[in-house]
């Protein structure tokens, strides 16, 4: 916690005024252990806020009791932002939410950056943010192996969507997100999912419109193993670790290369009359995974309703969007093309830039993809 609250404060003055919300939480029902390190926790967070004068105002929320049901990642981030849109309400302000996690750093030009992009975007709803985990550090020399993995899992499944030219494929880390106050009460607020809080929460943002890439930055999470999650990054490395540390299995490519043809053809579904010939040379995985009954109800709906391409096209994407693209590809995945090793599907997606990586170690390979997500994906 302290090292990532000197780690904001480390970070470069923006021009508007800055707070840091801190909730430091618990379930109703945690042990008491828990409790205790949390009220320790505050204890040397005020010792650390009183020590010396600082650049930001920091506000810090104790929440040991929160209800059974609920309690989880999902609602502490929803009691953090809820309470960062009271603070702007009362100012009249349509300010800008960044989320950043208690075991993550950043670069110190971190808000400088968050500002200026919404500053330049005023569309922008929210961004993603870049990240990078650590690849080696103080904990056990296999977390960070398990975290080189999983990040290259993460990067290869959102630079394959981008190959199929899905236009909501962004990387979705509550640690590595900002959203304006205006468009955070638009879509209701965060949820209080236990895990993929973040996920949920920004296919709600993205399809706003205007969703941007902040790239000229990164937040550093924590590649840390985590009990507290169903799912995620912290589970993901607790698996690797009891379960056995071989390289990551992630989507075989046919996958991204038949979802590419589903959704290349999606401009002339526009007031076709050929619906059923159309879907007939749809692979058989998407034909499997939308009926042509389910088809043709869906489409012949979205064109009596535009008046436009453009139209149909914000229409169709709010029926295949995030979440069903999420389940095609696990469905696809369990009835047709079980995973391959995470080197096979990213020496896939160097080939499609034209690059051999074959001989590469997966080190080398995730330094690489970081550079190629740095930079507009648009020709993947």
């Amino acid at each position: 916690m302290l090292q990532s609250l000197a780690a904001i404060e480390a970070c470069k003055l923006p021009i508007g005024q800055v707070s840091v919300i801190i909730v430091i939480n618990a379930s109703e029902v945690g042990e008491i252990t828990i409790k205790e390190h949390n009220q320790q926790t505050l204890v040397d967070c005020q010792y650390w806020l009183n020590q010396s004068s600082k650049k930001y105002n920091y506000h810090f929320i104790l929440e040991n009791g929160l209800p059974k049901k609920h309690a989880g990642v999902g609602l502490a981030r929803k009691i953090g932002m809820d309470e960062a849109i009271r603070i702007f309400e009362a100012q009249d302000k349509d300010g800008i939410v960044l989320c950043f996690d208690a075991d993550s750093s950043c670069d110190t030009n971190l808000l400088v950056e968050v500002e200026r992009l919404f500053e330049d975007n005023l569309k922008t709803p929210g961004c993603s943010i870049h990240f990078e985990h650590p690849l080696e550090g103080e904990l056990e020399p296999e977390v960070y192996e398990g975290i080189l993995n999983y990040e290259l899992h993460l990067r290869y499944y959102v630079d394959g969507l981008k190959y199929t030219g899905f236009p909501y494929a962004f990387q979705t880390i509550g640690s590595s997100m900002a959203v304006r106050s205006s468009a955070y009460q638009k879509q209701g607020g965060m949820n209080r999912r236990k895990a993929g809080e973040d996920f949920y929460f920004l296919h709600k943002i993205i399809p706003l419109g205007n969703f941007k890439e902040l790239n000229t930055t990164k937040i550093i999470p924590s590649p840390r193993r985590s009990e507290r999650v169903p799912f995620g990054t912290g589970r993901a490395i607790g698996t690797w670790l009891d379960e056995g540390k071989s390289e990551l299995l992630s989507y075989d490519p046919q996958i991204f290369e038949e979802l590419k043809v589903f959704f290349a053809g999606v401009d002339h579904l526009y007031q076709t009359i050929a619906l059923e010939s159309i879907w007939n040379n749809y692979p058989r995985s998407i034909q499997q995974f939308v009926p042509l009954k389910e088809f043709n109800s869906q489409i012949n709906e979205f064109n009596s309703q535009a008046n436009s391409i453009a139209t149909f096209q914000k229409r169709f994407y709010q029926w295949f969007d995030g979440f069903k693209t999420l389940k095609f590809v696990h469905f696809t995945r369990d009835e047709f093309y079980p995973n391959v090793p995470i080197s096979e599907g990213v020496n896939w997606l160097f080939k499609k830039l034209g690059k051999d990586s074959k001989s590469w170690d997966l080190k080398r390979k995730l330094e690489e993809v970081r550079d190629v997500d740095r930079l507009d994906r648009s020709g993947i």
